[in-house]
């Protein structure tokens, strides 16, 4: 008996096969989205950690840079705290120019 019920509601062709079934196209049409979205999710996700690692390398190469400039600043500092101090002007400027101290009867006091 289970065999007739079953025997009556399947469709055959006309070659004794099963007929196929006409499928939901609401079905497939909700996985071809379902799908598209996956791949677009996959594709963000693969460019935005492509990005991160780029600016990440680019940050590396910026630090670097900063530890060289902060480096040349200090040894820029020493020089100038050489060049200008008060002994090598006073040296500079008697020997080069010929400047010296003057003499006290030589200052003359201004006042307003």
């Amino acid at each position: 008996m289970a065999q007739g019920r079953n025997a009556s509601t399947t469709r055959t062709s006309g070659f004794g096969w099963p007929a196929a079934r006409p499928r939901p196209t609401f079905k497939l049409l909700l996985n071809g989205v379902l799908l598209a979205l996956c791949l677009v999710s996959a594709l963000v996700v693969i460019a935005t950690s492509h990005e991160i690692r780029e600016r990440y390398v680019r940050l590396q190469q910026l630090e670097s840079e900063q530890q060289q400039l902060q480096t040349e600043w200090g040894q820029l500092l020493l020089e100038e705290s050489a060049w200008s101090s008060p002994s090598r002007i006073e040296r500079l400027a008697s020997q080069r120019l010929e400047m010296r101290m003057p003499d006290v009867d030589e200052v003359e006091v201004i006042r307003p």
